[in-house]
C-alpha cells in the first residue's frame, strides 16, 4: 500500500501530534486494563480476607489497592479526555495539510490538465476523499498501533501470573485483532471500493442538477432527474447495507473471541491454581483483564473497513494530484521584462498530438502600447489564442517571445501579474461587491474601489444600496443584470493597471445600447496600456489601432 507511505510523508510535519494521540489511546487502554485487573483482585482478596477470620481481616491492607483503584479510574478519564482532545486536533491539522498539498498539486494543471475532470467531481474529491483519507489516522492509525503496544504489554503482565493464560489471551487478541479484521476487510472491500466513487457521482450529479435546475424545470426532465438519484441512492443504500451486515458479523465474532478467550483464560488459571502456581485472589485478576485486554481490538474490524474505502478514496486523490501539468513550468523565475512587446513567428498549437491545429503558423506583432483587434467567428482559435499568451496550453511549433524574451520562460502567476482580462464569463464572486473588487488588489483602500466603480459608470448603483460596498452580488452575480456584472468586472480591471489588457467577448450577451455603453465606459481603460480585443462582432474594434481576422487558426490581416 504505497498510499499509506505517502500519507505518512504527507503528515510528517505533525508527527508530534501523532504520536502524543497514540500515546494517550495507549493510556487510556492500559489504565482501563489494570483498573478491571486490580478491581477483581482487590474483590477477591478482600473477600477471602473476609473468609479468613479476624486476624486476616485486621492484617489486610484495604488502603492501597483502593487508592490504586481511584488511580486508574482517575487516569482512564483523564487521559481518554486528552485522547479525544489531542488526536481530533492532530485530525483536523492533517486535514488541513491534506487540502491545502491537494490544492497546491491541482493548481498547476488548471485549466488545460483539468478539462476531462466535472468540476462538482472534483469538488468531491476535495471534501469526500481527503474526509475519507484524513479519517485513516483517528480511524486506522491509531487505533492499529495502540492495539499492537498495548496488546504486548498485556500479554507479558499476564505472563507474570500465568503462562497459559498469557498465551490464552495473546491467542484472542490476535483473533480478533487480526483475523477477524482480515475476513472483515476481504468481505467488505468490494463494497469500501465502490462506495467513494459512487458518492462522488451523486454529489457530482447534485451540484449539476442545482446549478442546472432552470434548464432541467424548462425541459421537464425534473422526473428524469428524480429517477436517476433515487437509483443511485438505492445503489449506494445496498452497498452500505452490505457494509453494515459484515460491520455486524465481525462485531459478533470479536464478542465470540472474547467469550472463548475468556473460557480458556479462567481454565488455564484454574489450573495454575490447582496446581498451586496461582493465588486464588489472582484468578479473578486475570478474568477482568481478559476483558479489559479485548478494549484495544474491539475497533480493528471497522479499521480494516475504513481502510478499504481509503484506499479507494486515496487512488482517486493521488490520481489526479500526480497528472501532468499541460504547461511545463520555468526552473527559474523569469528576467525583468524588456518593455511589453508581444512577437509570435509561425506558432503552432494543438491541445492533443492526434488533433487538428487550433493554431497554424500564426505570426503576430503587438507592439508596447498598441490596441490590436482579433475577429474570428466561433471556432477560430481566438480563446487558444488567449490560452497561448496565459500560458494555460503549450504551443509546439514556432517562437513566442514576452518583453523581449521566451513566453516559456514566464510562469502563469508571472504573466497573470502583468496581464488583466476581461471575458464574457470573468466570474463574479458569491460574496460582497467589495471583495469582488478586492480580488484585483487585495491592498485597495475603500476610495481606490469608489474610483475604479466610478470609471465602471456602476458607483451609483452601489450608493444606492442599503449596504453600498458590502451589497452581496449573489453566486455568479445573480443579484446584479448582465450590465451591472460586466460593469464589475470592468471596475476590478480598473483596480487592477497591469501593462497588457486583454478582452475576451467583453460585450457578448449584452443589448445594443448596453453595449454602446460599455464601450464607451471602456476607453479610459485603455489608455497607456496594451491590448487585445478578441470578438466575433465588429462592435469595439474602432478603439483599436489595427484589427486582424482569424479563421481556422490561421491569421489574416
Amino acid at each position: 500500500m504505497g498510499w499509506v507511505s505517502r500519507l505518512r510523508g504527507l503528515f510528517a510535519p505533525y508527527r508530534g501530534w501523532m504520536w502524543a494521540g497514540v500515546a494517550l489511546s495507549c493510556v487510556t487502554v492500559l489504565a482501563n486494563f489494570w483498573l478491571l485487573t486490580l478491581s477483581g483482585w482487590f474483590l477477591a482478596a478482600t473477600a477471602i480476607a473476609g473468609l479468613a477470620g479476624y486476624a486476616a481481616q485486621n492484617a489486610f491492607n484495604f488502603f492501597t489497592p483502593a487508592a490504586f483503584v481511584r488511580f486508574f479510574a482517575t487516569i482512564r478519564v483523564g487521559a481518554r479526555y486528552a485522547e479525544r482532545l489531542v488526536t481530533h486536533e492532530a485530525t483536523l491539522r492533517l486535514l488541513a495539510e491534506l487540502r491545502v498539498w491537494f490544492y497546491a498539486r491541482i493548481e498547476p494543471l488548471a485549466p488545460a490538465a483539468l478539462q476531462g475532470v466535472r468540476s462538482a467531481d472534483l469538488l468531491s474529491r476535495i471534501v469526500g476523499d481527503i474526509d475519507a483519507l484524513n479519517l485513516f489516522y483517528l480511524r486506522v492509525y491509531v487505533p492499529v498501533i495502540t492495539a499492537l503496544i498495548t496488546g504486548v504489554i498485556m500479554a507479558g503482565f499476564f505472563a507474570w501470573f500465568s503462562l497459559g493464560a498469557a498465551l490464552a489471551l495473546a491467542a484472542g487478541l490476535a483473533l480478533a485483532g487480526a483475523g477477524l479484521p482480515w475476513l472483515t476487510h476481504r468481505l467488505g472491500r468490494p463494497m469500501a471500493a465502490a462506495l467513494p466513487g459512487l458518492q462522488a457521482r451523486q454529489r457530482a450529479d447534485y451540484v449539476d442538477a442545482m446549478q442546472g435546475m432552470g434548464e432541467l424545470l424548462t425541459y421537464g426532465a425534473g422526473p428524469a432527474l428524480a429517477a436517476r438519484a433515487k437509483a443511485l441512492d438505492t445503489e449506494i443504500a445496498v452497498l452500505q447495507a452490505r457494509l453494515a451486515r459484515v460491520s455486524g458479523l465481525s462485531l459478533a465474532g470479536t464478542l465470540l473471541a472474547t467469550c472463548l478467550t475468556l473460557l480458556l483464560v479462567v481454565l488455564a488459571g484454574a489450573a495454575a491454581v490447582a496446581g498451586a502456581r496461582l493465588a486464588p485472589a489472582d484468578l479473578p485478576l486475570l478474568a477482568l483483564g481478559t476483558l479489559g485486554a479485548f478494549e484495544a481490538v474491539a475497533p480493528l474490524p471497522l479499521a480494516f473497513q475504513q481502510l478499504g474505502q481509503a484506499s479507494a478514496a486515496a487512488r482517486r486523490i493521488f490520481a489526479l494530484a500526480d497528472a501532468a501539468p499541460a504547461v511545463t513550468p520555468p526552473t527559474a523565475p523569469a528576467s525583468p521584462p524588456q518593455g511589453f512587446a508581444l512577437e509570435l513567428d509561425d506558432v503552432s498549437l494543438r491541445y492533443a498530438p492526434e488533433a487538428g491545429w487550433a493554431l497554424h503558423r500564426l505570426s503576430l506583432r503587438i507592439p508596447e502600447g498598441r490596441r490590436v483587434g482579433i475577429i474570428g467567428p466561433t471556432g477560430s482559435g481566438k480563446s487558444t489564442l488567449i490560452n497561448l499568451l496565459l500560458r494555460f496550453n503549450e504551443f509546439q511549433e514556432g517562437e513566442a517571445r514576452f518583453g523581449g524574451q521566451d513566453l516559456r520562460c514566464y510562469s502563469g502567476a508571472e504573466l497573470a501579474r502583468l496581464i488583466t482580462v476581461i471575458s464574457q464569463r470573468s466570474h463574479i464572486f458569491q460574496t460582497s461587491i467589495r471583495d469582488n473588487l478586492l480580488l484585483a488588489d487585495g491592498r485597495a483602500s475603500e476610495e481606490a474601489m469608489w474610483r475604479a466603480l466610478a470609471i465602471a459608470q456602476l458607483d451609483s448603483f452601489v450608493r444606492a444600496q442599503p449596504r453600498g460596498l458590502d451589497t452581496q452580488a449573489g453566486e455568479g452575480g445573480a443579484r446584479l443584470s448582465g450590465g451591472q456584472a460586466r460593469r464589475l468586472a470592468l471596475a476590478r480591471a480598473a483596480l487592477r493597471p497591469t501593462p497588457w489588457l486583454i478582452l475576451d467577448e467583453p460585450t457578448e450577451g449584452l443589448d445594443g445600447t448596453t453595449e454602446q455603453e460599455f464601450l464607451r465606459d471602456l476607453a479610459p481603460l485603455l489608455e497607456q496600456r496594451t491590448v487585445l480585443y478578441i470578438t466575433h462582432r465588429p462592435a469595439g474594434l474602432a478603439l483599436m489601432h489595427e484589427v486582424h481576422a482569424l479563421d481556422a487558426g490561421e491569421l489574416r490581416r
